[in-house]
């Protein structure tokens, strides 16, 4: 490996090391906000159950 290829390769890999580093925030907000929904899921199920009810994903009842 010549001079030239090592500092194309140290430059590809800093700049996917950026690229990660600002990707890093959005893909931990997105797994952040998946992880939320999935609680509140979960709290209307039991809260539901709780009721005798069960409920639809839309959060709607399907006992009248």
């Amino acid at each position: 490996m010549n001079g030239n290829q090592l500092e194309g390769l140290i430059g590809m890999v800093l700049v996917l090391g950026i690229l990660v580093l600002m990707a890093l925030p959005s893909v931990l907000g997105v797994l952040r906000d998946r992880r939320i929904d999935r609680q509140i899921r979960e709290a209307r199920r039991v809260e539901a159950a709780g009721r005798g009810r069960e409920t639809r994903a839309g959060g709607r009842s399907l006992i009248a």
